[in-house]
């Protein structure tokens, strides 16, 4: 029989019952918003890497169409050397090609500019691919934490399926999946 004033029978059972489930959605959806930040972060933090990784492959382009240009410059340079006939417009050629020479081997490489972090093509490129595999390594947190709440809204779901039917396998169910998305968030 109910008593209406929880006292005892089933009535007080649904109602501890409703307690536990309440505190279980509330666990759930909190571990949701969590989940749901740092998922929004991770996402955040692998497009500024993908931007940075473009940006540094397009300076590398830039760097590299120099180069190359200065090199044929160079190039063509020298054999203008042999038709020179004054010594002193000779001299004057062999500097400006050997200048060519040394500004396309700083456009190689240039391991002091930029604080130490190189803008050589060389130092470029490596720095672009340690971009890239920032953002792969922000796209796998980001996907773990997508998971992550996954889990925890179908733990909600059930857990609010029982309140509703009483079966209390369903708010197992939902704490399972709370460890899931906890176990999810942990690798992310």
């Amino acid at each position: 029989q109910h008593d209406e004033h929880g006292g005892g029978g089933h009535g007080s059972d649904s109602k501890d019952l409703n307690k536990k489930v309440a505190l279980l959605i509330s666990v759930l959806a909190l571990f949701l918003a969590f989940s749901e930040t740092m998922g929004k972060s991770a996402q955040t933090a692998a497009l500024n890497s993908q931007i940075e990784a473009s940006n540094l492959w397009n300076f590398f382009q830039a760097k590299n169409i120099r180069r190359t240009s200065t090199m044929i410059a160079a190039e063509q340079t020298k054999l203008s050397v042999a038709a020179a006939a004054d010594p002193a417009q000779k001299a004057a050629i062999e500097k400006q090609v050997d200048d060519w020479a040394k500004t396309a081997a700083r456009y190689r490489s240039e391991p002091e500019a930029a604080g130490g972090k190189g803008e050589g093509t060389v130092e470029l490129s490596r720095r672009a691919i340690e971009e890239q595999h920032h953002r792969d390594e922000y796209l796998a947190k980001y996907h773990h934490y997508e998971f992550a709440s996954a889990a925890f809204q179908i733990g909600i779901v059930l857990a609010s399926a029982t309140v509703i039917t009483g079966m209390v396998v369903l708010s197992f169910m939902a704490g399972g999946l709370g460890v899931i998305g906890l176990a999810f968030m942990a690798i992310g």
